[in-house]
């Protein structure tokens, strides 16, 4: 399989290049996802220039007009690490990232939730880092999150799984902007798409449909925007459980009575916190194997990630 780009703050590698000279190695990040993920690290405090160790810096002000200041000595170093920001968005555009992982609550790269200090002395979590706010206003689309967040199962699993299905966007992108690349594309993420936003699979649906009103461009462009804004909802156990009674239908005719009554068990079970996702999916895959439904093989629903990297044993 061929490895998916994705930067990443470079003190989540093990890299000792925080201000105290110290890492914040993330095993997970490194071993596991590692597999399957070319890391591209980013140290934006290093690479504009300060030292190892360096004074310890912090957002100063309120939230959307913030200074990078030195704790100690009061230097401001917002407008240098911005314009150096901006040349470094300008390198890694040419490498076609998937995604990117920030270090949590980093005046520079948290993503969310990082402290502002008022006039008053007093921290509000409000902030994002310059140039984690600087990335995200560059690539909108593009699958993010911090390593705080990626602790909780249901979060990590979203976000892997933006990052393989944006992969696939830019691999389609690549090949050319043809409506019928666009329809084969929705058509395998379809029960993906339904399982995150029934809305936005409508939506979504809608817009394939007249897809020779608009230039390749503006369709594009539309679909890349609903599809990965869609993606951001999480799938939860209510909308996952419609899903795979979808899938149920399919086999209505094939099924016995006893066999539909266990998909349907398991299912059930699934939805009330009793067994993890990985269970129901492996059983209607098994359906799918048997009786080869040429709709339901091709969805990526059933396998959005790597079987190996656990995360629907957890959701």
């Amino acid at each position: 399989m061929e490895k998916i780009k994705v930067g990443i703050s470079s003190c989540l590698l093990g890299n000792k290049v925080r201000y105290d000279g110290g890492h914040k190695l993330d095993r997970y990040l490194t071993d596991t996802l590692g597999r399957y993920v070319d890391w591209i690290p980013v140290c934006p405090e290093v690479e504009y220039g300060l030292s190892i160790p360096r004074e310890a810096m912090r957002l100063v002000g309120r939230e959307g007009d913030c200074r990078l200041v030195t704790i100690r000595t009061g230097v401001d170093h917002t407008d240098g690490m911005r314009a150096w920001a901006e040349r470094r968005l300008r390198d890694l555009e040419t490498l076609g990232l998937a995604g990117f992982v920030f270090k949590s609550k980093s005046p520079s790269s948290g993503l969310r939730g990082v402290k502002i200090y008022g006039t008053q002395g007093v921290p509000a979590r409000t902030g994002t880092g310059i140039f984690a706010k600087a990335f995200t206003e560059k690539f909108p689309l593009t699958p993010v999150e911090d390593d705080g967040r990626l602790h909780d199962p249901g979060l990590r699993e979203n976000f892997v799984e933006r990052l393989f299905v944006f992969h696939r966007w830019q691999g389609l992108v690549g090949a050319g902007r043809s409506l019928a690349g666009l329809v084969a594309f929705h058509t395998d993420h379809k029960l993906l798409m339904l399982s995150h936003s029934p809305q936005h699979y409508t939506e979504l649906g809608r817009l394939v449909a007249r897809g020779r009103e608009l230039t390749p461009e503006q369709l594009y462009a539309d679909y890349a925007f609903l599809l990965m804004e869609g993606l951001t909802r999480l799938a939860t156990a209510r909308k996952n459980s419609n899903v795979l009674q979808h899938i149920a239908g399919y086999f209505k005719r094939q099924l016995s009575s006893d066999e539909k009554q266990e998909l349907l068990e398991v299912i059930e079970q699934y939805r009330l916190g009793l067994v993890p996702l990985i269970v129901p999916i492996v059983l209607a895959k098994h359906y799918v194997r048997k009786y080869g439904d040429p709709y339901l093989k091709r969805q990526w629903y059933l396998d959005p990630h790597p079987l190996e990297l656990m995360l629907r044993n957890h959701v």
